[in-house]
């Protein structure tokens, strides 16, 4: 099985533009100062928080837009995605938001409703897979993350648990009419990370609370840990992504390792229940990372290879 995203290849035109394309990808480094590549950088949300300035409304479904121009222009099936109500609350300086923010939960709350009607409508256009990304799952087990939670006075369990009926609570009434993903990662802007530690720690609620069909998890390297915490995955439950090939090096994995870490998952879950991807995407940021477009191919076209041996 295999997670697949609509490739540029399939866009109508795109010999016409793609040198102006590529050109623009290859511009900014996305990087703040004193920041290194293959390093843990600082995450981007923390130097750039903003204050409400009122209560949030939808002015416009952006994903929308964006699905029914692919609708127009591509032949594959498209995947939309949006990030995710935890994600987008770690955006917000709450502290700084009074009169129309005072704590955290209803701004929690706002972004959920409104990722609903978002994504409803995103379904009903005939979208056929939704993915939320979720890489701030990964903060309640990052010490540096985990710090600034204390230092804010909040209590990190109850946070995952509001951010875990968050993102249940932005497909909720969908589900059924599409395929649903959520995807956690530790960063990857500009071939960084910028979060620590393994899912042992939230694993047996997250995987169990979760109401998605896909969960991409990020898995490339040793800061993901091992694959025990899959265990913890509702049997004949989600379908659970492994991220093995990683986006931030243009090193190119080895078939048979990656089958091989395959089998090792299937001690701990069904092989039937496994899917493979890549471990994110190939840019978190407009500068991308350090890896360029043929290398970028060459790892889906092993990724390929990998799932057809693995399951036909």
């Amino acid at each position: 099985r295999l997670n697949w995203q609509v490739s540029f290849s399939e866009v109508a035109g795109w010999d016409q533009w793609e040198g102006s394309w590529r050109a623009f990808l290859a511009s900014p480094d996305n990087l703040m100062e004193g920041e290194t590549p293959g390093t843990r950088g600082a995450d981007a949300v923390e130097h750039f928080k903003a204050p409400a300035t009122g209560r949030l409304a939808l002015r416009r479904n952006a994903p929308l837009d964006e699905f029914l121009f692919l609708e127009e222009v591509a032949t594959a099936p498209a995947k939309v995605m949006l990030m995710g109500p935890d994600r987008v609350s770690q955006m917000c300086d709450l502290e700084k938001s009074a009169p129309w923010y005072t704590g955290r939960q209803a701004f929690l709350d706002d972004v959920a409703a409104i990722q609903n009607r978002m994504v409803g409508e995103i379904v009903a256009a005939g979208c056929p897979y939704v993915q939320l990304d979720e890489p701030s799952y990964t903060g309640y087990v990052d010490r540096a993350t985990l710090e600034r939670m204390a230092a804010r006075g909040e209590d990190p369990v109850a946070n995952l648990r509001n951010a875990v009926a968050a993102s249940n609570a932005a497909i909720e009434g969908h589900r059924g009419k599409a395929c649903f993903g959520l995807h956690i990662c530790r960063g990857n802007r500009a071939s960084m990370w910028h979060r620590e530690g393994t899912y042992d720690g939230i694993a047996e609620f997250l995987f169990a609370s979760l109401k998605f069909d896909r969960l991409l998890l990020e898995y490339d390297t040793e800061r993901a840990g091992g694959f025990e915490p899959l265990r913890f995955v509702p049997k004949g439950g989600p379908t659970v992504v492994l991220g093995l090939i990683t986006t931030k090096t243009g090193a190119l994995e080895d078939a048979d390792a990656l089958i091989a870490r395959i089998e090792e998952a299937s001690r701990f879950i069904d092989i039937g229940q496994l899917a493979i991807s890549p471990q994110c995407g190939f840019a978190s940021g407009i500068g991308g990372n350090r890896l360029g477009e043929d290398e970028q191919w060459r790892k889906l076209e092993v990724m390929l290879a990998v799932a057809e041996r693995v399951w036909g």
